[in-house]
This record gives structure tokens, C-alpha cells and sequence, in this order.
């Protein structure tokens, strides 16, 4: 019995081991790279997120941070250009609108696009009906009547 407990001290002490070297690479990893926001705060929110099955790597997690920092920045630049010394709300609502609209935005190019083609489809289509319709005459009836842009 006595082997049994010191068998399972030493797998105890393994998994500690194991866990305090993936916390000191997370911490490594966080020193070398300057992260815009607290990796803990945005691992909880992906995984508040995601399904319950996902495992996210660590470079997953870096990236994400970093894409969220770049977001803020892109916001804080369009921000800078109001000439306001203070930002209101609706400066903020106008700044982030393409980041919280994009399903909308995505849509409604798509229906421009739709539109954009049918529109050509009516001027392909009136193109040839010009073609077939008003084709011109090569015989020379009066030569003085002829238009110089016929030349």
C-alpha cells in the first residue's frame, strides 16, 4: 500500500511539473511579445464563444490578440481624425460601424454586384439590337451626302 501512495505522489508531482512548464512558456512567450491586451481576458472570451470541444493552440491565442489590438488601433486612427478634443458616442457608433455591420455590408455589395449585372445584360443586349437594327448601308447613294463621321 505504501508504493501505491508514493506511485501516485509521483504522478501527482509529473502533472504538476508539466503544468508549471506550460505556464513559465506561456509567461516566456508573453515577455518576448508585447500583447495589446491580457491573453487570459481573451482566451476567456473565445472559449465563452466556441464550443465546448474546441482546444485552442497558443498561437491561435497570440494571433487573436493581436488582431484585436490592430482593430483598436484601426478605430482609434479614424477616431484621431474628428477635430474634436473629446470623443462622444456616436463618433465611437461611426468608427466601429464596418466592424459591427459587416453581415449587412457583405449583403448589400452582393445585391450591387446582382445589380451591376443585370445592368450590363440590358447593355449587352441593347448593343446588339443597335447592331442588328440600325446597320448602315455601304452603297454610295450621294456621295455629298455622306456624314464625315461615316469616313
Amino acid at each position: 500500500m505504501y508504493e501505491e501512495d508514493e506511485f501516485n505522489e509521483e504522478i501527482i508531482e509529473e502533472e504538476e511539473e508539466i503544468e508549471s512548464e506550460e505556464v513559465s512558456e506561456e509567461e516566456g512567450e508573453e515577455e518576448g511579445e508585447e500583447l495589446p491586451f491580457a491573453k487570459a481576458e481573451v482566451v476567456r472570451l473565445m472559449k465563452q464563444n466556441l464550443d465546448r470541444d474546441k482546444m485552442i493552440r497558443e498561437r491561435v491565442k497570440v494571433e487573436m490578440n493581436k488582431f484585436l489590438g490592430e482593430v483598436l488601433v484601426k478605430v482609434c486612427e479614424q477616431l484621431n481624425e474628428y477635430p474634436y478634443t473629446t470623443i462622444e458616442y456616436e463618433m465611437l457608433k461611426e468608427s466601429i460601424y464596418p466592424y459591427q455591420n459587416i453581415e449587412r455590408i457583405n449583403e448589400e455589395k452582393k445585391r450591387i454586384l446582382m445589380h451591376l449585372h443585370a445592368i450590363k445584360a440590358d447593355c449587352d443586349a441593347l448593343s446588339m439590337d443597335v447592331k442588328r437594327t440600325l446597320k448602315l448601308k455601304d452603297v454610295n447613294e450621294d456621295e455629298d451626302d455622306d456624314p464625315a463621321f461615316l469616313d
